[in-house]
């Protein structure tokens, strides 16, 4: 009975190991690869977002995955549902749930932008949540050019901790979420930021805030000179290479003094674009409040991109550094660049 025990812990330990070393893999893989998540609320400025992302996955290394974050429980019951869901396409329901529809017209929508060529569903997930007759789903469509389309049905406390756990399951290189008012419309105060800003300031990877976004006025990337703001510029450089999107650059000086300074800023950054062969179409450098001059050049744009601090999550919120003011202050798309 001893040995028959062991053998068995043995057998359940080797394939612990063997399903970690394929996490393992797949995980190096989805590393090599452009990965965006977009987060589908069922607002318009989410799948503008989603708009972005498939102008973004021109190239055969684009992997794009849609989430949607709904509370725990919700009052739904199963019914014996989990063995079928399981097993089968999230899409083939047929039930009215939380999300399925948003998830549904995402799909509709990469269908006529021509993202979904033939793509098969080739895996279907299922996770159980505690507290919740559902869980998790998640369907995945692969294409024969490497690249996939994850449809994502997350079960979270909260949409933003949704978000950010998903993050932990990527790695991803951009989170896309919508400034609507469903997203924004939660109390901006410390105890309980508005979801936006709180996945902006604590997600590893760039968050862009669409608002209003229009893919075709070009990137207009913010420079003080910091080796961050560098790290930034070329950073997007490289993604808005990828949906051949226009680049301008702009520093802004406090006082009349510090222009010199700020014109540097920009030589420096266009001379590192100019030997990436990546063109700026436009510079600008201006004196004053750095809110005030980035958001009022930056409405012309369809993206302002601004460098994170390199501070930790709890650091940042309390900085209150021009990046976040600026996501808080303007009327259009803002990214976070990490």
């Amino acid at each position: 009975m001893t040995k028959t025990e062991s053998r068995h812990e043995k057998d359940v330990k080797a394939e612990v190991l063997a399903e970690s070393e394929r996490r393992d893999l797949e995980a190096a893989k989805r590393a090599k690869r452009f990965r965006i998540l977009v987060c589908i609320d069922g607002s318009d400025e989410s799948y503008r977002g989603l708009r972005y992302a498939v102008k973004l996955s021109g190239g055969q290394d684009t992997d794009i995955v849609l989430l949607y974050v709904r509370p725990i429980d919700q009052g739904l019951r199963s019914g014996g549902l989990q063995l079928r869901v399981a097993r089968e396409n999230m899409l083939n329901w047929g039930l009215d749930l939380p999300g399925v529809k948003y998830l549904q017209k995402g799909m509709d929508l990469l269908e006529e932008l021509g993202r979904m060529r033939g793509e098969a569903a080739s895996e279907f997930t299922h996770i159980d949540v505690d507290g919740d007759p559902l869980g998790d789903h998640k369907t995945v469509y692969q294409a024969e050019d490497g690249n996939s389309v994850v449809l994502k049905l997350k079960t979270a406390p909260d949409i933003a901790s949704g978000v950010l756990d998903q993050y932990e399951l990527g790695p991803y290189n951009l989170i896309i979420l919508g400034g609507s008012s469903r997203w924004r419309g939660m109390a901006e105060n410390f105890w309980d930021p508005a979801v936006a800003e709180k996945v902006a300031v604590h997600a590893p990877c760039s968050v862009l805030v669409s608002r209003d976004l229009d893919v075709g006025h070009g990137h207009l990337l913010c420079t003080d000179g910091s080796e961050n703001s560098m790290q930034m510029i070329r950073a997007d450089a490289l993604i808005a290479s990828r949906c051949e999107c226009p680049i301008s650059l702009i520093s802004v000086a406090l006082e009349e003094d510090g222009k010199a300074q700020a014109e540097d800023n920009v030589a420096r950054a266009k001379a590192m674009l100019d030997e990436m062969n990546i063109e700026v179409v436009e510079t600008f450098v201006r004196v004053g409040n750095p809110v005030e001059e980035i958001t009022e050049i930056g409405v012309d744009y369809s993206v302002i991109v601004v460098s994170d601090t390199g501070k930790t999550g709890l650091t940042r919120f309390f900085m209150g550094s021009v990046a976040f003011k600026v996501l808080n202050t303007a009327h259009n798309s803002v990214m976070i660049a990490r």
